[in-house]
């Protein structure tokens, strides 16, 4: 019996003597079609088979199992939504199998996109992550008149354009993170250039937006902001709340460009892991690509496009977030020695 014991503690003892894996690069998957690789892609799938990804580890509190690789790559998959976000962050953080002190997060996903600003299968680099559910809203069959929605900030009597409109009132502090403006605009500099095939149905649902240009567009690369909802919000009221709301949340220095569900979740985790030393917030990219519009065609119900199928069930943008985001990734592992101490400019 006591021999037992004495090889347990032993174990147990080598086990918590090992080295942590030092991680260069988290990329942040959040939702997934059935198994990793092999089926129908997910945000993740792209990223699993193609970098690769080819070694897996068990993530109990986690959706997904983690993949990664001998470069310093780890992936990982949340599971949709702002809670589930939160909680794989958060647990992933926290995981004293890995050191994340010097890692840069690369979260990149599809999303909703502003018909004003881009096009199906562009890809948008966020400067600020705004939250889209902490705030008042009232039935819409008791809205003011004079309201333009029904939607009002915490601690706000009335829709909100400006910080002006709700002085003196209350607020929480995970409703906006402004990322490395600096790191942004190295990440946009070196993939702006990026070209993304597209299949013929999504240029034939493009053509649909007679009253916006950009949406008629071939995808390209932008910088724009992104706002993050569980609620899977959609129409022509909402999406001008969103472009008042990412305004007000940034100072007026943000532009509406992508939807999401997540990201909210995920930089509150982050940030929390920054103040116990975990990881380092300024390392955080945020890719979003639109895979859909929040507004329906002329000619269509907010009903009716909520629910659509997307054109090309969204391969177009699974792909461009893996050829808009791999190159990062690959220009901060080759050039590690700089990056790991220094932040690209």
């Amino acid at each position: 019996m006591l021999r037992w014991l004495f090889m347990g503690l032993l174990v147990f003892s080598v086990d918590c003597l090992a080295e942590p894996i030092p991680i260069k690069v988290v990329v942040v998957s959040m939702f997934e079609h059935g198994e990793v690789t092999g089926d129908r892609p997910g945000e993740f799938q792209f990223w699993v088979e193609r970098l690769p990804l080819d070694q897996s580890m068990s993530f109990p509190a986690g959706d997904y199992e983690l993949r990664l690789n001998d470069r310093g790559v780890l992936g990982m998959c949340t599971g949709s939504g702002i809670p589930n976000a939160t909680a794989s962050i958060m647990a992933l953080g926290l995981d004293d199998r890995f050191d994340f002190s010097k890692a840069y997060w690369l979260v990149a996903g599809i999303a909703g996109g502003d018909p004003a600003d881009m096009s199906l299968g562009s890809a948008a680099w966020a400067k600020f992550v705004i939250d889209g559910d902490l705030l008042f809203e009232i039935d819409a069959r008791e809205i003011p008149s004079d309201w333009p929605y029904g939607i009002v900030p915490l601690g706000g009597t009335k829709p909100a354009k400006t910080a002006a409109d709700m002085e003196g009132g209350w607020t929480v502090d995970t409703i906006s993170y402004a990322l490395d403006a600096e790191l942004v605009e190295w990440a946009y500099g070196l993939t702006r250039n990026i070209k993304v095939p597209v299949d013929e149905k999504v240029v034939e649902f493009r053509a649909q937006f007679s009253n916006h240009e950009a949406a008629r567009q071939p995808p390209k690369v932008i910088i724009g902001d992104t706002l993050s909802a569980s609620t899977y919000w959609h129409g022509h009221y909402l999406n001008a709340w969103a472009n008042d709301w990412v305004k007000l949340h940034s100072d007026q220095q943000a532009n509406f460009a992508t939807t999401n569900m997540e990201d909210s979740g995920t930089l509150t985790a982050l940030h929390r892991l920054a103040r116990v030393g975990r990881v380092d917030a300024r390392r955080v990219l945020v890719l979003r690509t639109a895979s859909n519009f929040s507004v329906p065609p002329p000619g269509q119900p907010a009903t009716w496009s909520a629910t659509a199928e997307y054109p090309d069930r969204g391969l177009s943008a699974l792909e461009a977030a893996y050829r808009v985001g791999s190159p990062v990734v690959e220009a901060i592992l080759s050039d590690w020695d700089r990056y790991q101490s220094k932040l690209p400019r």
